[in-house]
């Protein structure tokens, strides 16, 4: 779980980036970067009824919802955002991750593998890709995937960390120290941690 919430803090962080990237900032991103989301929905709100095909007010609503745990409104501007942009791969990890959570592992798989073919795609897209398989067993492909975020990635001390972790859950407790050192050296949290349990 708390390896999860990492992963949607990075998500939560590489959409304010997004939000904050645009000129003209809209009061609603300001609401959202203070944590105030429920006002920071208002806003997106009042700007989508002049312009409801907007695909950042969409989305920038749709991440201010999930903050409040209203997975069901967030949903439902994500998947609008994404008719009107099919290649927004934003959008697509946005939804892989609520799928997730949800432990929908099957649709968090299929978004997070739509937004990786997408050229410029970040390691994100493989690593949530990665998580997915994880959980649904599929511990061969999930390896692939870890590697490809990896290769994406080379600083991405979580995806070295799960890979780890996986690694020593296959019983291949010698390479899993190799992923543990190198998540270590990038002082992704609890790769000390693992070092010390699994390979002394």
């Amino acid at each position: 779980m708390k390896k999860l919430n990492q992963v949607l803090m990075m998500a939560a962080m590489a959409s304010m980036l997004w939000a904050c990237s645009k000129p003209n900032q809209n009061p609603g991103d300001k609401y959202f970067n203070s944590g105030d989301y429920a006002k920071a929905v208002s806003e997106y709100s009042e700007k989508l009824k002049f312009n409801p095909n907007d695909v950042r007010m969409l989305y920038n609503r749709g991440r201010a919802y999930e903050e409040q745990n209203d997975f069901e409104n967030a949903k439902n501007d994500f998947e609008k955002a994404l008719e009107l942009d099919p290649n927004n791969f934003q959008v697509l990890l946005s939804l892989a991750n609520l799928h997730h959570k949800e432990k929908n592992y099957t649709n968090a798989l299929l978004y997070a593998s739509r937004a990786e073919e997408i050229p410029g795609a970040p390691a994100m897209a493989s690593f949530i890709k990665a998580r997915a398989l994880h959980q649904m067993g599929k511990s061969q492909e999930a390896l692939t995937s870890y590697a490809n975020a990896i290769k994406r990635d080379k600083e991405f001390g979580q995806a070295y960390y799960n890979r780890g972790l996986l690694k020593v859950a296959m019983g291949n407790i010698g390479s899993s120290c190799e992923d543990f050192q190198l998540a270590n050296g990038l002082e992704y949290p609890g790769a000390k941690d693992a070092l010390d349990k699994y390979c002394k």
